[in-house]
């Protein structure tokens, strides 16, 4: 759960670690490069999870999205933290989590003015159990074919979160 005191860890241009921020400080009109990561779930059909953010959500609220989001705490291997973020988001287990974009890197303006500037590595794993998704993060959820979700995606774009966007096509050549 995001919470007022949680930080970030800022990157220097090359990726290295130069120190930490808080979250909600950092995520401005001038955020600075920070570390996150994304992380794309699959059912036993191989269907991927979507989720609509939260209408709360202060960037991007509302859209479509990836399975999840997030950000590693100082000190805490991605790993954990994609785990974490996975039962804190959506109430969720998982089991066989693999990076598979490990430089993924972009930066996107929210209509609001907010900017992300993450380098973001991109993870898939499977729903091991349930989901019980934290309505303070999650609108809306469905398991969709990746198909018709990048197809989804490219005819109506500003519908979906622009990470999402720019890691299908990854992906899909991954």
């Amino acid at each position: 759960m995001t919470t007022d005191t949680e930080q970030v860890i800022l990157l220097s241009d090359d990726g290295t670690p130069i120190g930490v921020a808080g979250k909600i400080e950092v995520h401005t009109e001038n955020t600075p490069l920070h570390l996150a990561f994304s992380c794309h779930v699959f059912d036993d059909a191989g269907r991927v999870l979507v989720t609509r953010r939260a209408l709360t959500k202060r960037t991007w609220p509302g859209v479509w999205t990836n399975s999840f989001c997030g950000h590693p705490a100082p000190g805490e291997g991605m790993t954990d933290a994609v785990l974490r973020r996975a039962h804190d988001e959506l109430g969720l287990s998982l089991s066989g989590l693999e990076l598979a974009l490990p430089d993924f890197r972009y930066l996107a303006i929210d209509a609001s003015g907010i900017v992300e500037n993450e380098v973001c590595p991109v993870y898939t794993a499977r729903a091991d159990g349930p989901l019980a998704p934290n309505p303070a993060e999650v609108a809306e959820w469905r398991w969709a074919d990746a198909t018709q979700l990048q197809l989804a995606v490219s005819l109506t774009p500003w519908a979906f979160s622009p990470w999402l966007a720019l890691q299908l096509p990854q992906l899909a050549t991954a």
